[in-house]
């Protein structure tokens, strides 16, 4: 596979307020551009499928899904897999000094206008899907709001538009866990934070995948000795290899997320609903336990071309990512396939 690509963003002013002399976006690109023929040269379309990361992860670890013959075909489609700020990868608080600052944040508008520099400066224009799950769902969902002239198609994977209350009582967790470490200063962890990261681990496995999927004990089935050895081999070991301050600033553009909270929309939800008028598939999992099926299918009744079809899973937030869950990824491969035609 190609070295990811490296975009770099001189004076890029967040929307928090703070411009940053200079960001970089990290990326991978999967497959080849078609540039189109015909009528699809004049109406500038292409193959692209523009994927953006979620929580804490970075591209190697979703890529998977983008095979031949998988979710994402690389045969067909130019896959470009954009890796979120914060995430370690791109400009985040482990690599970038600037942002490591008090009162220095992302949200996905700054996401989002940075993705679209970098697809214009590999000559792209439009999107034949944008592909997304949990805080990538987000992302897609912003993506469709923000450009609809630029998007033709979204799958939004047990993921909001807008982060719920509930659902930041979940985030909040997630953060005290982390900063009730004795590491933390209060600004900065000055050492691991070995109790945190094993709280935090609590939480998140607990909160990811559903009661069922906990009767079920898939996990016994691929080496695992317990419940104990799953959490602290699978979730944390996982988890330790990210830098916590980067942890942390996802969380924080998680719990930003809200999709008329931008210029564009000045705090009018709604309204930046009603302007996604790409051909939307929003696909929760039936068991999301913090991206629910009922918040799920209330944002899609706000779009004018979006079709709410759940995942009958036990799996919960994780079926949305369905690594060693072929059920599941059978049921997403063939409605990404419907999607795309």
């Amino acid at each position: 596979m190609a070295t990811p690509g490296r975009f770099v963003l001189k004076k890029f002013p967040l929307q928090c307020g703070v411009v940053l002399p200079e960001v970089e976006v990290v990326y991978q690109i999967y497959g080849e551009l078609n540039s189109g023929s015909g009528a699809e040269r004049s109406a500038k379309c292409t193959n692209v499928i523009l994927y953006p990361t979620s929580y804490g992860a970075q591209h190697t670890d979703v890529d998977w899904l983008v095979r031949l013959g998988g979710i994402l075909d690389p045969s067909r489609w130019c896959v470009v897999m954009v890796n979120m700020f914060g995430n370690g990868l791109s400009a985040s608080p482990s690599n970038c000094p600037a942002v490591a600052k008090p009162g220095v944040y992302f949200t996905h508008y700054d996401n989002v206008r940075a993705q679209l520099a970098l697809i214009e400066s590999l000559g792209i224009e439009q999107l034949a899907l944008v592909y997304g799950w949990s805080m990538g769902a987000q992302q897609g969902y912003h993506w469709g709001a923000l450009y609809p002239d630029r998007v033709q198609r979204l799958a939004a994977l047990c993921g909001t538009a807008k982060t719920t209350d509930h659902n930041k009582l979940f985030l909040y967790s997630l953060r005290a866990a982390l900063t009730s470490d004795p590491a933390w200063n209060g600004e900065r962890f000055e050492a691991t934070p070995d109790r945190g990261f094993h709280t935090f681990t609590q939480i998140y496995a607990s909160w990811a995948a559903s009661q069922a999927y906990y009767r079920a004990k898939p996990y016994l089935a691929w080496g695992y000795a317990s419940l104990e050895d799953y959490i602290s081999r699978a979730w944390e070991a996982g988890y330790r290899q990210r830098d916590p301050h980067n942890l942390l600033a996802m969380i924080d553009t998680w719990l930003r997320c809200d999709l008329g909270d931008n210029p564009v929309y000045q705090g009018d939800y709604n309204r930046a609903m009603a302007s996604i008028t790409a051909k939307t598939l929003v696909m929760p999992a039936t068991t999301d336990l913090y991206f629910t099926p009922e918040d799920c299918e209330a944002e899609a009744a706000l779009m004018p071309n979006a079709e709410y079809r759940p995942i009958p899973s036990i799996w919960g937030h994780r079926a949305g990512n369905p690594y060693q869950n072929p059920e599941d990824e059978e049921f997403i491969r063939g409605a990404i396939a419907e999607l795309l035609g």
